[in-house]
C-alpha cells in the first residue's frame, strides 16, 4: 500500500481459479474466514466476496469491470505473483485486462522484474519480497508442523482447528 500510494487494499479470493480447475482448495467460507482473521484490525483492507458469491470460474475481467464500475475515477492496481506475470495475455479477454489495469508483481525472493507482455502495463513492487507461499503453509500443517512466524497467530489457530490440510 505505501509503495503504490493506496487508499484501500481489497482482496478477493476466488470461487475457483479457471488455471486450477483439477485441483482441490479450502472451501470458501474457510477460505473468507482466514483473510478476515488475517486482516483483523486493518481498516484500510477489505475482503470483497463478490467472485465467492458468484460461484463458477473465476474470471478477473468481471471482477475489474465491477470495479471500474464502483469507482470510475480511481487508478486500479492488480496484484498477482511473479508466476502470473507472463501469463497474463492467455487470461480471458487480455486486451480489456490491460486497459482497465496496471498490473502489480509481489516478487519472490532473489525474483528479478517481471516481464508483462504487450499489451499489458505493470511493475513489480521493490518492497520486501517474502519467501512464503501458500503450498509451503498447507505442506507444513500436512505435515503437523507448526505456522506460527508465517501467518497471523488467529490464522495459525483457525487453520490447526480446521483440520483441513491434517495427513
Amino acid at each position: 500500500m505505501e509503495e503504490l500510494g493506496l487508499d484501500r487494499l481489497f482482496f478477493i479470493p476466488a470461487a475457483q481459479s479457471p488455471f486450477k480447475l483439477d485441483s482441490q482448495h479450502a472451501p470458501a467460507t474457510a477460505r473468507l474466514r482466514w483473510l478476515r482473521l488475517a486482516l483483523a484490525g486493518r481498516p484500510e483492507c477489505e475482503v470483497d466476496d463478490q467472485e465467492i458469491r458468484r460461484g463458477g470460474v473465476s474470471f478477473s475481467i468481471e471482477t475489474l469491470r465491477d470495479y471500474a464500475r464502483r469507482f470510475p475515477s480511481a487508478g486500479l492496481f492488480y496484484l498477482i505473483g511473479a508466476d502470473n506475470a507472463a501469463k497474463l495475455n492467455t487470461w480471458r479477454e487480455p486486451e480489456e485486462l490491460a486497459r482497465l489495469a496496471e498490473f502489480v508483481v509481489v516478487p519472490r525472493p532473489g525474483g528479478g522484474a517481471a516481464q508483462f507482455p504487450p499489451p499489458f502495463r505493470g511493475r513489480t513492487l521493490a518492497g520486501f519480497p517474502l519467501g512464503v507461499s501458500s503450498s509451503q503453509i498447507r505442506s507444513r500443517l500436512q505435515a503437523g508442523r507448526p505456522v506460527d512466524l508465517l501467518v497471523p497467530p488467529a490464522v495459525a489457530e483457525a487453520l490447526h482447528l480446521s483440520g483441513l490440510y491434517r495427513a
